[in-house]
């Protein structure tokens, strides 16, 4: 069964000053070239782009043929996920890759270790060491200084067996309080984790 692919670019942009994922870059927007590099992953059946609100999806649904369908995106992140994951028409069997929409290199290798470890532990993010000096601040003053061992910085694309991610957006409807900043965090609230590894060219 090939994986199928949630392409999340529903967001404003309000930092960058606009939505980055409709930014020119090489003559095509970031997420044409997002798309494009999954769409020519063997392993990939198919995608489903999270848009904004009244974004016309036409010159995006016709990228390749395993775009089947682009949706709206909703008010918060996994309302966004939530919408593009009921288009899906991946069995409860398969995998299910969420990837942000605007990070356009992404390497067929780093697909593949994802896959493979979503299969083996049932979810599983790329990540990237810290070498920054991470410190801990409030109220504008430097309480501490954290140790940087065993942390990391996690990217996309995130790797679910279907129903594990089925169960974790389920919980995120019910608890309509839950920060989320990505799907990972809905699976630990499950009290399942993710195989994670660490990649420079994540």
């Amino acid at each position: 069964t090939r994986a199928a692919v949630l392409i999340v670019a529903a967001g404003e942009g309000r930092r960058f000053g606009g939505a980055k994922q409709f930014a020119p870059l090489g003559g095509r927007p970031v997420l044409a070239w997002s798309v494009a590099a999954f769409a020519r992953h063997p392993r990939v059946g198919e995608i489903v782009l999270v848009l904004p609100p009244g974004r016309d999806a036409a010159p995006f649904l016709t990228l390749d043929p395993k775009v089947r369908a682009a949706v709206d995106g909703g008010p918060r992140r996994q309302d966004s996920v939530r919408n593009g994951f009921a288009r899906l028409a991946a069995d409860g069997n398969g995998l299910v890759l969420v990837h942000d929409g605007v990070r356009p290199f992404v390497e067929a290798a780093l697909v593949d270790r994802v896959l493979d470890a979503a299969d083996a532990y049932g979810a599983a993010v790329p990540a990237v060491e810290i070498e920054d000096t991470v410190k801990e601040a409030r109220d504008g003053r430097v309480v501490r200084t954290l140790s940087r061992d065993g942390l990391v910085r996690v990217q996309t694309p995130q790797g679910f067996r279907y129903g594990i991610l089925r169960d974790a957006l389920d919980l995120a409807a019910r608890a309509t309080d839950l920060p989320v900043t990505d799907e990972a965090s809905l699976v630990e609230r499950l009290g399942r984790e993710s195989g994670a590894f660490t990649t420079e060219r994540a």
